[in-house]
């Protein structure tokens, strides 16, 4: 697996969003597994789940301003659920669906077992 980034724009304000092993950490505590909780995020049969859609893009974006917080020295403060809910809300819930599972999918792509 490898860090995969990315910005998310919304009204004109660009949101970062990182998807790590911490993110994953994250979701597997809460759903069980990341495939668990891509079945819920998955908009290709219909209507995604909202909680774990907010759940995952919050960790993502908050994993983002926590990377950026410890590279730059600032304290930025990280987004609550209810901030990420209007966001996507604004930006339109199967469009974010996709960027989501995009998002999971670049991550592990190219992930081959190496010897050691």
């Amino acid at each position: 697996m490898k860090d995969y980034k990315f910005d998310f724009e919304v009204d004109d304000k660009k949101y970062t969003l990182v998807f790590n092993l911490n993110v994953m950490e994250s979701i597997q505590a809460k759903y069980g597994s990341v495939q668990k909780w891509g079945k819920l995020t998955d908009s290709k049969n219909g209507e995604p789940n909202a909680k774990a859609l907010i759940y995952g893009f919050c960790e993502m974006i908050n994993e983002a301003i926590d990377m950026e917080n410890e590279e730059n020295n600032t304290s930025k403060p990280f987004l609550t659920l209810k901030q990420v809910g209007r966001i996507i809300t604004k930006a339109g819930i199967q469009e974010s669906a996709k960027e989501l599972n995009k998002a999971i999918t670049e991550s592990v792509k190219d992930e081959h077992p190496k010897n050691i």
